[in-house]
């Protein structure tokens, strides 16, 4: 046997490049089939019949925008016939530009497995360049059927900008901040859209009833929020089918109605539809100019959501509603109100109402109410799917997820952020009380929205799409040069209600970038102060400690690696269970991963050592039902993963350290010493076999080597261990700044963060552990 000098002399780095041999990350356990998402065929009557359905649950905000769109844009009134033909100008090309051009035709394509949403194209991009800023993706992850991603030439353009993205991390965190600013205005988008339709619907009351005070319409518009918000826990389950049918019903009314004024009171407002006219209302209107187009902004409110909504309709069926249901509806919708307002100047405050003929007024006010309940319930749900999202990729503090369907995976409600946004919704209707200032702050949340999602889609064309740069700069320009000046249009009015997204905004991302900045901190703590695999051998079976019946869940954020909480636990409790299973569970950049690959289970080190390692890994949409036994399922894939291993025929890989029968030869320079442990340790890389080697621990001088055991005996020890109890170690790391921290970071991390952690749920409670089996263990890191 070579002496310990001639070991160091041959392997200077012995521990680390023993531990890159014991602990190599994981392979699947069975050849997963690659499937890239492609969009399923569809027959043409479920296609239309999916077209339909799509109206109540896509379309809503979108096409509640004629309530309230002429008010703000002339909210001193209107001037000259040409003003309302220019506006109508504007409103109708700005419609066919966003909504039809870049989102129902380009935006809707970089769907994520047919996800959307800012965090969808955040996935995707992590996917395919690595920019998430918690490094803990394996090779492994990428077998997932659910995963999907494209490879690069070396001197392509796609694999330059994949390149200049991973090469400093200060573009990692700016990319993360991008998408922050676009999920934290879209939640302020939650909380205005229910404001704005319900209050604008309401006000028709008082077309009928002209002495009626603006109180009353206030207070029916809260009585509905509070109904509507209070109902949020039953879902929509049961109510969903009608939303489709009301929704299409609402384009039948207000297209129909359009083209009777066009027909009744101006058949020349069709010349709106002439694009000159937009460059003489824009020069003629100069002083007015940004207030007129904060309020054509209003036109397109409810785009952002078309896409964050898409749910699982496919593209083409969405397509299909717009194009020939609601794009059509909409511009006859307006066309109508521009010509009843040439006729009425003077009531452009109500002109959608009191263009509606008597005969189906109350019937119109009726279907109006019902569909800005939905398309409020569309933003709402929208916002559920947002935080879901935020919180699957370590940007919120955990909170209760409750599913409120059997049928659709997608119908969530998240208590504490329902009765958030109904307490802001009713402070926003009950405070403004009018549409002109909702309508500002409205505005402003869509655009800053809008354009991170053009931002975006620059690296999605690039690297997902592999688009030739020109077409990329083409959609750039051409969507910054019509979003730009409605972003410019809308922060003029931050001191007339545009303020309101802004502060949400800033609140909701100062909370979501501290939580995720101290969480990462977290997980660099965590991959920093590992325990060496080689001294966990160098223990021996016992692991110098006292073995108890029993099975012992360690719950770890690392996906490799032995986690400092199990060395702090042993140290200070010198005893730990029969079987050891180091539990993660991670949040992959995919929408979902499916049952039968969510688990991936290994052996650690020689089979008498009975350790294991359990990743768990979910979809950003995945959540964890309150009847799922989490228990139940980490066992029952304990036991297929060892009647599996025994299928194998003694079959052995660097994965699995199962002693072998015969007498290995062990050649010098794989002989590698531990440190910590005070053994010596014998590793063959042809037979991933270990030895151990006079260790003080074994209290043996001789050569030991581990015969593998039965698979019958192995199940009769693990089910023996189960009957004896089940315990789930938590670690409870607590983050605190340094002593020579600044002010600021002290605040942010030992005040804000602190208090993040004590209001939000704790793991146990979301894995549903019963708490007569957990154990805590806490450890303090100071960043």
């Amino acid at each position: 046997m070579a002496s310990t000098s001639d070991i160091e002399m041959t392997n200077p780095g012995s521990i680390w490049e023993l531990d890159k041999d014991l602990d190599v990350p994981m392979d699947e356990e069975a050849s997963r089939l690659k499937n890239m998402y492609i969009e399923k065929k569809f027959s043409s009557v479920l296609l239309l019949r999916l077209a339909f359905q799509s109206l109540g649950v896509v379309f809503g905000d979108l096409g509640t925008s004629p309530l309230y769109v002429f008010y703000n844009i002339f909210p001193h009134g209107v001037d000259n016939d040409e003003d309302v033909i220019g506006a109508l100008s504007l409103i109708i090309y700005t419609l066919t530009l966003i909504p039809l051009m870049k989102y129902v035709f380009v935006v809707l394509r970089a769907n994520d497995n047919g996800q959307g949403g800012t965090f969808a194209l955040y996935s995707l991009l992590c996917r395919h360049a690595k920019v998430s800023t918690i490094p803990n993706q394996h090779k492994t992850d990428e077998e997932l059927t659910t995963y999907s991603r494209q490879t690069y030439e070396e001197n392509s353009l796609a694999a330059k900008v994949k390149r200049w993205l991973e090469g400093h991390a200060y573009k990692k965190n700016c990319l993360l901040i991008l998408v922050l600013i676009g999920t934290c205005t879209a939640i302020g988008d939650g909380i205005l859209t229910p404001a704005i339709s319900v209050l604008s619907a309401t006000g028709g009351i008082r077309v009928q009833n002209p002495k009626m005070s603006t109180d009353v319409v206030v207070i029916v518009a809260v009585t509905i929020l509070i109904g509507l918000f209070s109902m949020q826990h039953y879902g929509t389950d049961k109510v969903g089918w009608l939303f489709a049918p009301l929704v299409f019903l609402w384009f039948i009314l207000i297209g129909s109605v359009g083209a009777f004024n066009i027909h009744k009171y101006n058949s020349s407002v069709l010349k709106a539809y002439n694009p000159v006219y937009i460059y003489r209302f824009l020069r003629r209107a100069k002083s007015e100019i940004w207030t007129s187009l904060g309020g054509v902004m209003l036109s397109i409110t409810g785009t952002e959501a078309l896409f964050a909504d898409l749910c699982h309709f496919p593209v083409l069926a969405i397509q299909i509603a717009f194009t020939l249901v609601v794009f059509p509806c909409l511009l006859l919708g307006y066309t109508g109100q521009a010509a009843y307002i040439i006729v009425h100047k003077d009531h452009v405050v109500d002109a959608f109402y009191r263009s509606i003929p008597d005969a189906i007024y109350w019937p119109a006010f009726v279907i109006a109410t019902l569909a800005a309940i939905v398309a409020s319930q569309a933003t709402i749900s929208a916002t559920y799917s947002i935080i879901k999202q935020a919180l699957a990729l370590g940007c919120f503090p955990r909170v209760s997820v409750v599913h409120t369907s059997k049928k659709f995976l997608g119908q969530i409600y998240i208590p504490d952020i329902n009765w958030v946004l109904m307490i802001l919704c009713i402070a926003v209707t009950a405070g403004f009380k009018n549409q002109i200032q909702i309508g500002n702050a409205y505005g402003t949340a869509v655009v800053i929205v809008m354009l991170v999602t053009t931002f975006l889609m620059v690296p999605i064309m690039l690297l997902v799409w592999k688009s030739h740069w020109i077409l990329v700069v083409t959609f750039l320009v051409i969507s910054l040069m019509v979003e730009f000046p409605y972003f410019i249009a809308c922060i003029n009015k931050v001191d007339e209600g545009g303020w309101v997204p802004l502060a949400v905004a800033i609140t909701f991302f100062i909370i979501m970038y501290v939580w995720h900045f101290c969480t990462v901190k977290r997980y660099e703590f965590e991959m920093h102060s590992k325990v060496s695999m080689a001294w966990i051998l160098g223990l021996g079976p016992s692991l110098g400690l006292v073995r108890v019946p029993g099975i012992g869940f360690v719950y770890t954020e690392l996906a490799s690696g032995v986690p400092h909480i199990f060395s702090h636990f042993i140290t200070n409790l010198p005893a730990i269970h029969s079987v050891v299973v180091f539990v993660c569970v991670k949040y992959l950049p995919v929408y979902t991963v499916p049952v039968e690959e969510r688990f991936v289970m290994k052996r650690i080190g020689p089979k008498n050592f009975h350790m294991f390692r359990c990743v768990t890994r979910y979809g950003y949409k995945d959540i964890h039902k309150k009847h799922d036994d989490f228990e139940k399922m980490l066992l029952d894939r304990l036991l297929v993963f060892v009647r599996l291993e025994s299928m194998m025929d003694g079959y052995s890989d660097s994965e699995d350290f199962t002693m072998t029968e015969h007498k290995v030869e062990r050649p010098a320079n794989a002989l590698l010493m531990s440190e910590k442990a005070g053994s010596d340790l014998s590793y063959s890389s042809h037979d991933s076999s270990i030895v151990l080697a006079k260790s003080p621990l074994t209290g043996n001088n001789s050569l030991t080597r581990y015969s593998s055991q039965t698979y019958g005996d192995e199940l009769e020890f693990l089910n023996s261990c189960k009957d004896a109890g089940v315990v789930h170690i938590l670690g409870n790391t607590i983050v605190r700044a340094r002593r020579d921290s600044g002010i600021i970071k002290r605040i942010v991390v030992d005040h804000l963060y602190a208090f993040l952690r004590k209001v939000c749920r704790e793991h146990s409670v979301i894995f549903n552990v019963p708490h007569e089996s957990l154990l805590n263990v806490g450890q303090i890191y100071y960043i």
